[in-house]
């Protein structure tokens, strides 16, 4: 696994070493990086929930971004994210919080240009984050995105407080739903 775009790009990510992880595909964080605009993240602060390798906040950095937040419970792969920071030069622009991303939501302060998040298959609680990360004023800055992937199996409400559905998009057995915040 690679960084797919930006000054890290090329580099070798380490992946997830946790049962039942799921990396985002290098063919999934292109998509999404393709679909967003740079002018929404580049020198804005980037929140990557579910972590895992932390492939999607090191894309934002590598792309831009000034900062980047990593939530992960796990605390074998918030090691790799820290590993990976470190090996693509990008360790001074983050922070690593080993947490529930519950936990991480009600102490972080945003507000955040970008929020993605994409949980493990196994989690059946989506819509209740969502609403979370909605509820939660000056999270998701205004006209800012969140990025939620998710299992095609499962399906996503138009939207989530002042968080409206804007695409939906297919790959695979993975879809990415971009939600931006309104007014």
């Amino acid at each position: 696994m690679r960084v797919v775009g930006g000054e890290a790009k090329g580099r070798r990510l380490k992946g997830t070493i946790s049962p039942g992880g799921r990396p985002t595909t290098e063919r999934v964080r292109a998509a999404i990086f393709n679909i967003l605009s740079p002018q929404l993240y580049q020198g804005g602060r980037v929140l990557d929930l579910y972590a895992g390798s932390g492939s999607l906040g090191i894309e934002a950095l590598s792309r831009g971004a000034s900062w980047a937040d990593f939530v992960e419970q796990d605390r074998r792969q918030c090691a790799v994210i820290n590993d990976n920071l470190e090996n693509t030069k990008l360790r001074s622009n983050a922070a690593v919080y080993c947490s529930t991303v519950h936990s991480a939501l009600t102490s972080l302060a945003g507000p955040y240009r970008l929020v993605m998040l994409d949980p493990p298959y196994r989690l059946e609680n989506l819509d209740q984050v969502l609403e979370e990360i909605a509820g939660i004023p000056n999270l998701v800055d205004f006209s800012g995105t969140v990025v939620a992937g998710h299992s095609k199996r499962v399906t996503l409400q138009s939207g989530y407080g002042p968080l409206q559905m804007i695409s939906h998009r297919s790959y695979g057995d993975n879809v990415v739903d971009f939600f931006e915040r309104e007014g």
